[in-house]
């Protein structure tokens, strides 16, 4: 079921200093700033060989992201993604088998354009996992 692992996610406290963390002292290729209301972030994607980083600021008051935040003040990494080739019949393969899949259950549009779920990180060794249409 699992595809290719699309990126690592890192909330972070200050979008703009994480940016040239990356940029500066890793002398990463990073994306411009975007946005993502309904979501309830900003998000920057670090392009890699194999793989992308994505770093998470919080946007408006009810970010999921600010209760983290709150637990890790410095911030640090906040899931995982992995593609799938079909995100219903992933969902309702997972949830059958007793996966709690986060929100109303339907897939949302991510920041790469394409449908997205999360699923609980109790069900998964303590990781947030998000699954990403292929």
């Amino acid at each position: 079921m699992l595809g290719r692992l699309n990126h690592v996610a890192i909330a972070v406290p200050d979008l703009e200093q994480g940016i040239a963390t990356y940029r500066n002292t890793l002398g990463a290729d990073v994306s411009a700033p975007q946005p993502e209301p309904d979501h309830g972030v900003t998000v920057v994607f670090i392009t890699l060989p194999n793989t992308k980083i994505e770093l998470l600021e919080p946007l408006g008051e009810n970010s999921p992201i600010k209760g983290f935040l709150e637990k890790n003040p410095s911030g640090g990494i906040h899931h995982i993604c992995y593609e799938v080739d079909d995100i219903i019949s992933a969902r309702d393969m997972l949830s059958a088998q007793g996966a709690r899949v986060l929100g109303d259950g339907e897939p949302k549009i991510g920041a790469h354009g394409k449908p997205v779920l999360f699923l609980h990180p109790k069900d998964f060794c303590g990781t947030l996992v998000e699954l990403e249409q292929a």
